[in-house]
């Protein structure tokens, strides 16, 4: 495939490289000529290694080469890609002036090519910046329309510096997001030979997803520090224990715990968190963001009950109470939480819970329920449909199998929400998920 790639700085440079080396004709563009004739010599313009020959062997064989003519960049390639910096504005914001400056000059470039053109958004941009930003200029200067004229996507870039071109070649995963089918083919077609799953979204969901990696990635570098400040205070090595941790692949280092949904609670982590959380203040040991994860549970809780409110209906169903399903334990269950908010708020509040009814006179937390919650017990019904027919607004609050009936059986006279995952789509007509 014939390929322009405007920006020859990290990602560019490297993405050049590697295309190179897998067959297909590249040209790099850039506004600093320097870097142009670095390119040109067969140079890098950064420190990665192995990045040097691969251009070398590029440029010799011929499938390289360098311009600052963006009209002739896009005039002999079918795509080009963007890779320009979009550094950190004063108050954490993205600049994105080079990405509008590069979409100016693509759009013009297009427009005078007169046939199509498929631009892909490399850089790393927030949500929304594609489709609010650069399709608007890229529209205004091409005269055409996205996704019809001329095709746009995203493809975010998942490269380590000094592991860069083993990276592009053995990625974890290839992630386009596509405004048209045409784009979504070409792209499936560039990356054929690499061996790792693809997904194909909306433009939006691509995004999103490389700040997700990101910020996940920084946050369990900070969860690790924390850890290991803990743990050397208390004279124990950190390293030890988080070898330990991530050999669990079960729950630790898994999917398990990685689901949007509702808030955690139970017996064992919310306890577990404050305590971790109380011995560190006694260290003296400062650990922000493990004193951030119970005021972010509870912000979620708080979540949920905002979703209610803004439906303004009054007569709420809660259909499942203990914090997970296939067990009675209320002990410190989110849901019992949300229910404690529509009671205050004056919401005419039904519960249904089969594991928790049968608590109520047979179980174990019998004593927890009759002791500690008897206001929301009072509220449990043992028949489900009743307590359907007697709400307006139904909150589906534990993953109790029997709810996926009771979501597809809703007519629209409910609204839903669902905390757990039942719906297989996004938040549709009456009916809508905590995080979806």
């Amino acid at each position: 495939m014939r390929v322009s790639i405007f920006g020859m700085g990290y990602v560019g440079a490297v993405c050049t490289a590697c295309l190179a080396n897998r067959g297909h004709k590249v040209i790099g563009v850039d506004v600093v000529e320097s870097k142009v004739d670095m390119i040109n010599a067969g140079k890098s313009p950064i420190v990665e290694p192995g990045l040097g020959e691969l251009l070398t062997a590029g440029v010799e064989s011929g499938a390289i080469e360098a311009t600052t003519d963006a009209m002739r960049a896009v005039a002999e390639t079918d795509i080009s890609f963007v890779a320009v910096p979009t550094p950190s504005q004063p108050n954490g914001n993205l600049n994105l002036e080079y990405i509008r400056l590069v979409c100016k000059d693509i759009g013009e470039a297009i427009k005078a090519k007169g046939t199509h053109h498929t631009v892909v958004i490399r850089s790393t941009v927030l949500p929304g910046s594609v489709m609010g930003v650069v399709r608007p200029v890229l529209e205004d200067y091409t005269g055409m329309r996205a996704g019809i004229d001329f095709g746009l996507a995203v493809n975010p870039e998942f490269l380590r510096e000094s592991t860069a071109i083993d990276d592009y070649d053995h990625p974890p995963m290839t992630v386009v997001g596509c405004l048209d089918d045409v784009s979504a083919a070409q792209l499936t077609e560039l990356y054929s030979d690499l061996d790792a799953p693809m997904f194909i979204k909306n433009i939006e969901t691509a995004e999103m997803v490389k700040y997700t990696c990101n910020v996940w990635h920084a946050v369990k570098v900070s969860f690790a520090n924390e850890i290991g400040s803990i743990a050397k205070a208390s004279g124990v090595d950190g390293r030890e224990v988080m070898d330990i941790v991530c050999t669990d692949t079960k729950l630790n280092i898994s999917s398990y715990y990685m689901r949007p949904g509702f808030a955690f609670g139970g017996s064992c982590l919310p306890k577990d968190v404050r305590a971790l959380s109380y011995r560190a203040s006694q260290l003296d040991v400062k650990t922000p963001l493990l004193g951030s994860v119970m005021v972010s549970n509870e912000n979620h809780v708080r979540n949920a009950y905002k979703l209610i409110e803004r439906s303004g209906r009054k007569k709420v169903g809660l259909l499942g109470l203990s914090f997970k399903a296939g067990t009675d334990d209320l002990r410190e269950a989110p849901q019992v939480e949300l229910a404690e908010m529509l009671l205050g708020k004056g919401y005419d509040l039904k519960i249904f819970d089969a594991n928790v009814s049968y608590a109520k006179v047979h179980g174990a937390n019998k004593e927890h329920i009759e002791k500690k919650i008897p206001h929301i017990s009072s509220l449990l019904h043992t028949d489900i449909k009743e307590v359907i027919d007697n709400s307006d607004f139904i909150v589906l609050g534990n993953g109790d199998k029997a709810f996926s009936e009771v979501l597809a059986s809703i007519n629209g006279d409910h609204e839903v929400l669902d905390l757990t995952g039942f719906m297989n789509e996004k938040s549709i007509g009456n009916k809508q998920g905590i995080c979806w």
